[in-house]
């Protein structure tokens, strides 16, 4: 095992009944965050994570260095109305749903650790956008508590943490927080102290790297923000799911016709065909003002590396080369197929590329290569949900 990285959290908040506001979970962008703050109170866990998205911020024209004493002061109220503080803790946890099932342990994972190899021990699966690195770093340093868990996966032996953490659980009888989020999941947390328990379970959880399967964003934060740990979930499943993450683009000033004949430019296979969201990799699913179009990827050329991960062709060949289009600008966004809400084109959307899920196997063969995916590729459920678990990080 390597030692420290994964530990106690010397000092938690425990929430009590529900998490204060509107579901942190459930937005993937600026604007859907702004638009929730908008409809919601002054004193919720979102206007203590986006700071300077409230309505209040907002009118005042503060950005987000000027708007975290403000978060700080909501956070300390939120604390002390809606959690419990607990100290030198783990916490065993379940989450159940139509999209899976996890068993793992909420603790404190260093970030930065580095094995007797001098290999990283935590490993990112995708790249990140460093501007949202930035962002969630300065409000970590700023808060000095994480409020959501990144979501780890042990490289191997996740079958037996699965194991250990549902025979602790059973023993340790009624969960000390039950909850049900906005899409039907069962989330159940135990709070488990110092004992042979304890170290056993945090023995298995840091006997093997941990290859990040949601919050490469999250880790990336947590390092630059230097409080030497991060508030994880590592597990093993037993029945994680990988969802697909399409692209919206906008912005091109082209409507479906041009679309399509700049990516039949660059030699790709464009045909019609009905709105559907591909199952295998090797096609996008392009929805445009003008109609639906298969986009038939090409196979991978001569010495390069497989297996390929489609969301890098779209992003060289589709959009780079044939459009033009910066993948990390403002006319690409990232969009979680449980969030897609219907194959129809949106206002002011110039097409929905839709791109399959990656393979978990895909996943594993690229961390084995020691390369990472493109944003944004892949969507793990269930994740563990933010807000049931605060962890001081500032001490």
């Amino acid at each position: 095992m390597t030692q420290g990285l994964v530990r106690a959290l010397p000092t938690a908040w425990v929430v009590r009944g529900e998490v204060p506001g509107p579901d942190v979970d459930e937005f993937a962008n600026p604007e859907q965050v702004r638009v929730a703050l908008a409809g919601a109170g002054p004193d919720t866990l979102l206007a203590a994570q986006h700071p300077h998205r409230t309505p209040a911020a907002i009118a005042a024209g503060l950005g987000l260095a000027e708007s975290l004493p403000h978060a700080r002061e909501v956070l300390a109220r939120l604390r002390a109305a809606h959690y419990r503080r607990v100290t030198d803790v783990v916490a065993p946890y379940i989450v159940d749903g139509t999209d899976g099932t996890a068993a793992g342990l909420l603790a404190l994972v260093d970030p930065e650790a580095v094995g007797g190899d001098g290999v990283a021990q935590v490993r990112h699966s995708e790249e990140v956008y460093p501007e949202v690195v930035a962002e969630r770093s300065a409000v970590l340093a700023g808060l000095g508590y994480s409020t959501s868990a990144a979501l780890l996966v042990p490289v191997r032996g996740g079958e037996e943490l699965t194991a250990a953490v549902e025979q602790v659980a059973r023993g340790l009888g009624d969960p000390a927080v039950r909850s049900v989020d906005s899409a039907g999941r069962r989330h159940l947390l135990w709070l488990l102290g110092p004992g042979p328990q304890r170290d056993g379970l945090l023995a298995r959880a840091g006997a093997q790297p941990l290859l990040v399967a949601d919050g490469n964003h999250r880790v990336a934060a947590s390092a630059a923000a230097g409080l030497g740990g991060m508030l994880a979930m590592v597990t093993g499943g037993p029945a994680l799911q990988i969802g697909a993450i399409h692209r919206v683009l906008s912005g091109t000033g082209r409507g479906g016709s041009e679309l399509v004949a700049a990516w039949r430019s660059v030699g790709l296979a464009v045909a019609e065909t009905t709105p559907h969201e591909p199952s295998h990799p090797g096609t996008v699913v392009a929805v445009t003002d003008q109609g639906t179009y298969t986009i038939t990827l090409p196979p991978p050329g001569a010495g390069e590396p497989v297996p390929r991960i489609d969301h890098a062709v779209v992003e060289r060949l589709l959009l780079a080369e044939a459009l033009g289009v910066d993948p990390a600008g403002p006319s690409v966004r990232a969009l979680p197929a449980p969030q897609l809400g219907g194959l129809a084109l949106p206002a002011g959307v110039d097409a929905l590329l839709l791109l399959a899920p990656v393979p978990y196997e895909d996943v594993l063969s690229v961390h084995a290569q020691s390369r990472t995916m493109p944003r944004k590729s892949t969507y793990f459920t269930p994740k563990p949900r933010s807000g049931l678990l605060l962890a001081d990080l500032a001490g």
